[in-house]
């Protein structure tokens, strides 16, 4: 059975990155995937949570909203409601421990930088769009007072995808709404530049999996995250001359 839009099973949705979406916070980006778009602002703050005072060493902390109109249907702001969804709590974790994941905290100064990602449209997959348009923000708010006889705190790439196995027992890399709804096998992966896993979170929906199936999803989630940092190679242009193994 063919996938709705006509990809291959191993073929991501289009993506595309906007860096500096915003005016005012220190690093933004608009990233589309699919119709998928999430906008991503990183702030830096020169101070840290009480527990890092003294410390010497900085933090990096997530928020993550949807719009009411990002879904097919209107959902209502959780500021109305007074409190936030567990899924909504669960995610911005997963944000912040990812970008975590690739800073130096101790480069990083007493400083915090509070990445917001909110969700303008839904359509699958706004965690793991949320982590790759996140770690732009977070370079290019990075770049805003890091001097040259310093360390620059992001040390690595990080970014992240969706991967699922659908009823026909097809693996498809980066799943839509539809194809979530509707999958034997969800998974999101998280991994480095380096290839290192910071976060894979797999769950039977429709029936277990085998070591087999999850070996083929990791190498199909791998594969898909080696082209996102790309294009998050192509957004950041010459703010890249941090990365190891570039002269800057």
């Amino acid at each position: 059975m063919p996938r709705r839009d006509l990809r291959r099973a191993d073929q991501l949705r289009p993506v595309r990155i906007e860096r500096g979406y915003q005016r005012y916070p220190a690093g933004s980006a608009l990233i589309e995937t699919g119709h998928t778009r999430v906008v991503c602002a990183a702030t830096v703050e020169e101070r840290v949570p009480f527990f890092l005072k003294g410390s010497g060493t900085g933090w990096v902390t997530a928020e993550y909203s949807m719009l009411p109109g990002a879904g097919t249907e209107r959902t209502a702001r959780e500021a109305m409601r007074g409190h936030q969804t567990g899924r909504t709590q669960e995610i911005q974790r997963l944000i912040g421990r990812a970008l975590r994941a690739v800073v130096d905290m101790k480069a990083l100064g007493e400083r915090t930088i509070h990445i917001d990602c909110d969700v303008l449209q839904a359509d699958g997959g706004t965690r793991t769009a949320s982590i790759t348009g996140a770690f732009v923000a977070l370079v290019e708010a990075c770049a805003t007072f890091y001097t040259k006889r310093g360390i620059f705190p992001v040390r690595d790439y990080v970014a992240a995808v969706s991967i699922g196995v659908n009823a026909e027992n097809t693996p498809l890399l980066d799943i839509c709404y539809e194809e979530d709804s509707t999958a034997m096998v969800d998974m999101n992966l998280v991994m480095t530049g380096a290839g290192s896993f910071v976060e894979v979170q797999g769950t039977g929906e429709g029936r277990a999996f085998t070591r087999a199936e999850m070996n083929a999803l990791l190498d199909l989630g791998e594969r898909g995250i080696r082209t996102l940092i790309e294009y998050q190679k192509e957004a950041l242009g010459a703010t890249l001359s941090w990365l190891p193994g570039r002269e800057g």
